[in-house]
């Protein structure tokens, strides 16, 4: 009974270590978190000084002059996100379905190696690869094309009128959505496989089509995990910084165009971080970064509310 007694208590010692060492570790990154945040705070109170929340709504970078304002670098990180998401995620669930509904199985394993082979290239890679060989394509190909079929309608036109230059915000956005892809699709796909497959048998033995199948069974089951994985890419799009880099122009400007260059918070980070001697600019670049952080932050918190949505109205009849 004695030597029992003593095993418990080890047990209960290891037990007790584990617990502490799992807690250490979760509030290493809350620490964590509230250190980057602390450190972008003090590091932008001179810029936040100097110009208040005027620097949101100033489109002037002058470092000469000493007038800054953030309202270019959001416009470039917020539309280039936005439009990489819509072509990411159409295409990334047509992957997904295609891997798990229609592959042959000897072209799913292969493909799905591709897939996630794609997701682990350098970004510096994807920006090299977009100056020099997807720019001048597009720049001499597409871009004309577009501007003679899509210019001239009304409203829509104006998003794809200007020089064909090749490299602006619309190539970023396609840059940023090539490399999204694969995490989106990665992880639509990891989420599809999980729908137990009697409920998709049941379905194809009443008659439905794949389409059907997919649409009344398969994205009800998984459609917590599909946003997941749209937010995910999302989050990716936003903080990248070498591919938009190489791409977007780089310069602090706001035009209707998406073919006009332009400049995200990232890009801005990389581009002048570095260069900034002067006090002002670098706190104002600080405070880019503290933008980003808080935009990232509150997409993240949509996401996770639009998450605790979908669970309370599971099961509830529409």
């Amino acid at each position: 009974m004695t030597q029992l007694s003593q095993k418990m208590a080890a047990q209960h010692r290891l037990d007790c270590v584990f617990v502490g060492v799992t807690r250490l570790f979760a509030f290493l990154v809350l620490a964590s978190l509230v250190g980057i945040l602390i450190s972008l705070l003090v590091g932008a109170i001179p810029a936040m000084k100097e110009f208040g929340f005027g620097f949101l709504v100033s489109d002037e970078w002058d470092p000469v002059e000493g007038r800054y304002g953030a309202l270019a670098p959001i416009y470039g990180t917020l539309v280039t996100s936005a439009i990489a998401l819509l072509i990411a995620t159409p295409v990334s669930f047509g992957i997904a379905v295609f891997l798990t509904e229609l592959s042959p199985p000897w072209l799913k394993r292969p493909l799905g190696i591709a897939i996630e082979l794609l997701a682990g290239i350098p970004s510096i890679i994807y920006g090299m690869w977009g100056l020099f060989v997807f720019a001048p394509f597009f720049g001499e190909y597409i871009q004309p094309w577009l501007i003679e079929h899509v210019g001239p309608i009304p409203i829509i036109g104006a998003l794809f009128q200007g020089a064909p230059m090749g490299i602006g915000l619309f190539t970023a956005a396609l840059i940023l959505a090539i490399m999204i892809i694969p995490f989106i699709a990665s992880v639509m796909r990891d989420v599809f496989e999980i729908v137990p497959p009697m409920l998709k048998e049941s379905a194809y033995g009443l008659g439905s089509t794949t389409w059907e199948v997919v649409r009344y069974v398969v994205l009800p089951y998984t459609k917590a995990g599909v946003t997941g994985g749209i937010i995910l890419g999302l989050g990716r799009a936003l903080g990248e910084t070498m591919a938009v880099t190489f791409v977007i122009g780089n310069t602090f400007n706001i035009s209707a165009s998406l073919y006009q260059s332009g400049v995200s918070i990232t890009s801005a980070l990389a581009n002048e971080f570095a260069e900034a001697v002067d006090t002002l600019h670098l706190s104002s670049l600080l405070y880019l970064g503290l933008l980003l952080f808080v935009i990232t932050f509150v997409v993240l918190v949509i996401s996770r509310l639009m998450l605790l949505r979908m669970q309370r109205n599971e099961g509830r009849s529409h």
